[in-house]
């Protein structure tokens, strides 16, 4: 990955899951947990739980519904909050997010925390793994009304946080998100090459990714 050149980026707009947090935890919790939990709640088999749940999972991907607690407790009849709880444990930062956030704010760049997650995600996650100190914003698409992968969110960002998306760097797992923030402007943009440890690692496709926050600190 080549460096980055810091002296033309101010502003650091950070996705959480998969990109500072393991995703682990959450691709555990819709493919495994959710679906066993389910089916015991409902009294049906793991295997008819999983026919249900994947065409609406399909369904909703990329949409802010995907993203919402509220949602999600209210089509399955089923408390999301409660069984993330159940596997809080899982929760875990990525290899040395921490020691590069810090820097950045030593470095006097602005650092935005931009996620799609529902505020009771978010909530629970940074309950967990201290990082709100680090941050200017906590922003969670669902205070706009628009996911990240729609040309909305950026619009409602700028004018709330008021950045300068030529002299800022997105860092972001999911390539739809990267592909929107660059077709807004946002004028460097990095991948992530393994947003889950248990996984291998993904194809950013036409991106630079990062594999080890540490290489990202060169000339900061």
């Amino acid at each position: 990955m080549p460096a980055l050149a810091w002296n033309a980026i101010d502003t650091v707009l950070l996705d959480m899951d998969g990109t500072l947090l393991d995703l682990h935890f959450d691709n555990h919790f819709w493919l495994q947990h959710l679906p066993q939990r389910y089916a015991e709640l409902h009294g049906i088999s793991r295997e008819q739980a999983e026919a249900e749940l994947l065409p609406l999972f399909r369904q909703h991907a990329g949409q802010l519904n995907w993203y919402c607690t509220d949602f999600w407790s209210r089509e399955l009849n089923l408390s999301v909050r409660e069984l993330k709880r159940e596997v809080a444990h899982l929760i875990a930062l990525r290899p040395d997010a921490d020691t590069f956030i810090k820097a950045l704010r030593g470095a006097g760049k602005r650092v935005a925390l931009i996620t799609n997650a529902h505020r009771d995600s978010l909530s629970l996650k940074l309950e967990r793994i201290k990082l709100a100190p680090f941050f200017d914003r906590l922003i969670s698409s669902h205070d706009y009304g628009y996911p990240k992968e729609d040309q909305q969110f950026w619009h409602a960002l700028q004018e709330d946080f008021a950045f300068d998306p030529a002299r800022s760097l997105i860092i972001d797992d999911s390539l739809p998100i990267l592909r929107s923030a660059r077709t807004f402007g946002v004028g460097h943009l990095l991948a992530v090459r393994q947003p889950d440890s248990q996984a291998g690692p993904k194809d950013s496709e036409e991106f630079a990714a990062v594999d080890d926050y540490r290489e990202l600190l060169r000339g900061l």
